[in-house]
């Protein structure tokens, strides 16, 4: 019987920068134009959460019952350890996703977007199938874009839709810069596990890509994310380049990749991405209220 740290820790990765993240941000551009609304801003993060915790649980589930996780250098595993069972993990997995559908549910309702039924679908088989099925794309290489749209353009566009009612251009550039480093904490995540990972078939992107041209990938971006805080500010007001402040976290990690970091360092680095994350998107909201 797993304890209830143990549970927590089968959730913890990259949940909170990777769920608070895009509400944050979209929640910025809501209020730069004079529309934000609390209670909605809440239940999209209820969604974006839910769904995260989901997707941890899943992809636990889904490689435990692989043996994918046999051999691991980062937090522990539910499946792979043996701290939980496969059933009661899938069963987590299916109960965070049908919080995130009932949350996403009560959103429809509100704002009336009836199609945002089948975007919330699309993200719900999104993230049972990174990992699951018979054919996972995660095993494919295309977890990075599957995060760099749910967690990226979905989620921040999904939160300025149902305040604003539309998307706006900086909306699109604030989901890029979250996107990215949504992604750049996978690329770090699947570049320490690369030797693993092959071994038992896993065809992640960093296998496709090989050790050098992953950590180019991981560079490339962090850059695009900083940029496209730029290009936010551009679009809206000056006080947005409050979102460079991530800079500060993100300079080590960066490093760290490039100088060819491996095991434990990865591990910092991906703690530090996604704090770097969230205070772009921090940043961001912060420097769109006061613009606004």
């Amino acid at each position: 019987m797993a304890t209830s740290s143990q549970w927590l820790e089968g959730a913890r990765p990259r949940t909170l920068p990777a769920a608070v993240s895009p509400v944050v941000a979209g929640s910025g551009i809501a209020a730069f134009e004079g529309a934000f609304s609390i209670g909605l801003a809440l239940l999209c993060l209820v969604v974006a959460l839910a769904l995260q915790v989901g997707v941890n649980y899943a992809n636990d589930y889904s490689d435990g019952i692989r043996g994918a996780d046999s051999d691991r250098v980062g937090p522990m595993r539910l499946v792979g350890s043996g701290a939980a069972s496969p059933t009661a993990v899938r069963n987590a997995a299916l109960l965070s996703f049908a919080v995130a559908g009932l949350a996403g549910l009560v959103l429809v309702l509100l704002t009336g977007s009836w199609w945002l039924l089948a975007v919330g679908a699309a993200a719900l088989a999104a993230g049972w199938f990174y990992t699951g099925g018979r054919r996972p794309y995660g095993y494919h290489g295309l977890g990075e874009l599957f995060v760099f749209v749910f967690f990226g353009l979905v989620a921040v566009g999904g939160t300025v839709v149902v305040q604003v009612g539309r998307v706006t251009p900086a909306t699109w550039a604030a989901a890029v810069a979250i996107g990215a480093l949504a992604s750049a904490i996978l690329v770090a995540n699947n570049l320490r596990d690369l030797e693993g990972d092959a071994i038992v078939g896993k065809r992640t992107l960093a296998t496709r890509l090989g050790d050098f041209r992953t950590r180019l990938f991981f560079a490339g971006l962090l850059v695009v994310a900083m940029l496209a805080v730029v290009v936010v500010s551009g679009l809206t007001t000056r006080w947005a380049l409050l979102g460079l402040l991530a800079i500060v976290l993100l300079a080590g990690p960066y490093r760290e990749v490039l100088s060819g970091g491996t095991g434990q360092g990865l591990i910092r680095v991906l703690q530090l991405v996604g704090l770097g994350e969230l205070t772009a998107a921090v940043g961001l909201a912060v420097g769109l209220v006061i613009g606004s």
